[in-house]
């Protein structure tokens, strides 16, 4: 009987030794953490805030600039813990990513995730991404903390899916000029907030001084337009592909009201004049987009 004591006493003493050993791993591990943003929520805020706007195309956003100024703030507010790092989320029609989203997937420490774009130029799907990752990232103890920027009430759920994981979620927002920009239950939720002023964003929102096209410029002619939308098709064929042609096809002599929309602008940036209310300007437009998708057919 006493060699029994013995022998579990010597079990215990090694049990108790591995625990320790243990918990003096985990005191020498750093915390982690990580920023995901909403660039949707970013856009319109800061372009609200600095620029007196919401659309995109009035203003600049020096995405770069801003991401290491939040990662810089991280650093300062999670001073004994270490980035793993930021994820940004925004939409794309068909998540093909744009020329900037492109930019911002090649800096050091940044994850886009992309969200679809609907015809309303509505992001769709971002909320869920954000869960996924939140939640995904805590259950396997990847981060201690997360800094959440964002408004949305939809993301309440992936705030409450990282707490339950034992991840504390930090709330950053940006100044309104006239009421909140976040919702309320998201507020409450949240285990701290912090909102970031006019004098942290300026640097990285500037209003453009012009759009991409004057009213005053001089009209272009109909074979100019038409040329400018079999150049959009080309493009287009290369980013989307043949089953994309495909599913076009049928719809001639109509497009998809994201597709015309997007060779509106993207032709208006290109003639540097609007094409809106010039009917038949317009339709040359779309008559060269067909005629190039149908020669490659």
């Amino acid at each position: 009987m006493n060699d029994d004591h013995a022998a579990l006493s010597a079990r215990i003493d090694r049990t108790n030794a591995l625990l320790q050993r243990m918990l003096a791993e985990v005191a020498k591990t750093p915390s982690t953490h990580a920023i995901f943003v909403d660039a949707g929520y970013v856009y319109a805020a800061a372009g609200r805030l600095v620029s007196g706007t919401e659309d995109r195309r009035s203003f600049d956003l020096d995405a770069e600039g801003l991401i290491e100024a939040l990662i810089d703030k991280a650093r300062t507010i999670f001073a004994d813990s270490r980035l793993l790092r930021v994820y940004w989320y925004d939409g794309a029609r068909r998540r093909i990513h744009t020329s900037e989203q492109q930019s911002i997937a090649e800096l050091p420490d940044v994850k886009v995730r992309l969200g679809n774009l609907n015809a309303n130029n509505q992001q769709k799907g971002v909320d869920s991404l954000i869960r996924s990752d939140l939640e995904s990232l805590a259950r396997h103890r990847a981060i201690s903390d997360a800094a959440l920027i964002g408004g949305d009430e939809d993301l309440v759920s992936a705030v409450e899916a990282a707490q339950g994981y034992g991840a504390r979620v930090h709330l950053w927002g940006i100044e309104s000029p006239e009421g909140r920009n976040q919702a309320e239950p998201l507020l409450w939720e949240v285990d701290s907030q912090r909102t970031f002023d006019l004098d942290f964003f300026k640097p990285y929102v500037s209003r453009r001084t012009a759009l991409p096209y004057e009213a005053t410029a001089v009209r272009p002619v109909r074979d100019d337009v038409r040329f400018v939308g079999a150049q959009i098709a080309a493009k287009w064929l290369v980013a989307r592909g043949r089953e994309a042609l495909l599913e076009l096809l049928p719809g001639h002599p109509y497009l998809p009201g994201s597709v015309d929309q997007d060779l509106l602008v993207e032709a208006e940036g290109l003639l540097q004049y609007s094409l809106r209310g010039q009917v038949d300007l317009r339709r040359a437009l779309r008559d060269g987009f067909w005629e190039h998708l149908q020669k490659q057919y």
